[in-house]
């Protein structure tokens, strides 16, 4: 299984941080050891003081492809559900100060929180309204229709450079509102109007 993320894929966000809206989807990824087990804590890690939620809409692809057309991408993907990419955003700017790849701030063992997945058919995936709550007040409040690159370009995109297989997850990007998380904060994740995952940071 690979998790393939997408950054600065909302303009919002992409100027949150200072950053450049992008010509192409940016890719960077995770390894399978970044998913967090179910039903458990958040731990911050030792080596930040600063990790950051981002909560995404996520796809599951469901059929394998390499250099997907844009028309069929949507056949490639059945179900989808949301996730946390937890960044640690002060060793992610130190490594990019030094022109460094930075995944050892995106991709440490349980940096990808993950709901279940529920049929596409469920939803209308071009409006589909995303939220974290933290500690009872919303923080990110999403929707899809504001994605610089949807789904189906994202999936085109991503597999011409990588053969995409069964069971592979793809981070599309999260929208503005990404903030730190503290020991004993509760984050609370909403698709719709549906709860899919909550979790404790210790």
């Amino acid at each position: 299984m690979k998790i393939i993320c997408i950054g600065r894929n909302y303009a919002e966000h992409a100027n949150e941080l200072g950053n450049k809206i992008p010509e192409s989807p940016v890719i960077f990824m995770k390894p399978d050891t970044a998913v967090l087990k179910k039903n458990s804590d958040f731990y911050i890690p030792e080596f930040s003081n600063d990790v950051h939620y981002e909560l995404e809409v996520v796809l599951k692809i469901s059929k394998g492809g390499k250099y997907i057309q844009p028309e069929n991408a949507g056949k490639h993907f059945e179900e989808i559900g949301l996730g946390i990419d937890f960044t640690a955003r002060d060793l992610q700017t130190k490594l990019k100060s030094k022109g460094l790849p930075w995944e050892l701030a995106k991709g440490f063992d349980g940096s990808a929180v993950l709901s279940d997945f529920f049929p596409k058919s469920d939803f209308d995936l071009k409006n589909l309204n995303f939220s974290l709550i933290k500690n009872k007040e919303k923080v990110q409040d999403g929707n899809t229709s504001l994605m610089i690159f949807p789904p189906e370009e994202i999936i085109a995109f991503v597999s011409q450079f990588f053969t995409l297989r069964v069971g592979d997850l793809i981070f599309t990007g999260t929208p503005k509102g990404v903030g730190k998380v503290d020991e004993n904060d509760f984050l609370e994740a909403f698709l719709e109007e549906k709860k899919v995952f909550d979790l404790r940071i210790q």
